[in-house]
């Protein structure tokens, strides 16, 4: 059997945004090393796209070697393209692959049928203010919803500001939970990524980073963006964020046909 060998480091998103390079080699008869955050990596061994997941490179031999990084698959497309897209193109693969992850939940969870929401992110910089969120929590609790704030591995602040909240710091935890939510809203950061990607429809605010790029993998992912001239800017924000007025992005969400389920 042949051996392939994926080395990704980053974030969550970062890292499910690879999955679909393991499934589609996974599918043509390759035995999948996976490298980089374990934890992350679980969700893809747990699910069978992953025969392996190792947090350091090993010493072997490899059919394939794929590197995303400086020393290899450059992690930044050049043009505005779909990051998922733009890895299968370098890789000279065609094929399709899975828009919704094949994991099983619990049929128990605290955010069952709840509206989940996230408003953090692993860089502040992409976050907007929190007042977006409790305009949201109070449009869902008037149509008669219940919502529930989720605090994964980089929202720990998120204690000091709010009650009603369910903490899961290890994300193959928080996936088999996710799986139960009604709807998500959250930022461009790897919990909405995972939310996405397991089939709960789910809205992502983008103000300084760029939706076309990385926008999550799903059949039911809704990107919020003010699409302003200066945006995508990130890491240089402005002190301004102008690309994250409240008001405008509560009246996008609002509008949204999907809002209603």
């Amino acid at each position: 059997m042949k051996k392939l060998l994926l080395y990704r480091r980053g974030g969550l998103g970062d890292t499910l945004l690879t999955f679909p390079i393991l499934e589609i080699f996974k599918r043509k008869g390759f035995y999948t090393v996976a490298v980089g955050n374990t934890d992350y990596y679980k969700i893809a061994k747990a699910i069978g796209w992953a025969d392996e997941t190792l947090y350091e490179k090993p010493v072997g031999n490899f059919d394939l070697e794929i590197s995303i990084g400086l020393d290899g698959i450059y992690p930044f497309p050049k043009e505005r393209i779909w990051i998922v897209e733009y890895y299968l193109k370098s890789l000279g693969l065609s094929e399709p692959f899975s828009k919704k992850l094949p994991l099983e939940g619990y049929d128990q969870s605290p955010i069952k049928d709840k509206v989940v929401l996230h408003p953090s992110s692993g860089s502040k910089k992409k976050n907007p203010p929190l007042e977006l969120f409790t305009k949201i929590e109070e449009f869902f609790v008037d149509l008669g919803y219940e919502c529930i704030y989720l605090i994964g591995e980089a929202d720990s602040w998120l204690k000091s500001y709010v009650k009603n909240y369910v903490e899961f710091l290890d994300p193959f935890e928080m996936a088999k939970h996710l799986k139960s939510a009604k709807l998500f809203v959250g930022n461009d950061s790897g919990v909405s990524h995972l939310s996405s990607y397991l089939g709960v429809p789910t809205f992502v605010f983008f103000g300084p980073t760029d939706w076309k790029v990385w926008k999550p993998i799903g059949e039911k992912v809704f990107p919020i963006s003010l699409e302003l001239e200066c945006s995508p800017c990130f890491p240089n924000t402005c002190p301004e964020k102008f690309c994250f007025n409240v008001d405008k992005l509560f009246e996008l969400l609002k509008r949204h046909k999907s809002v209603g389920f």
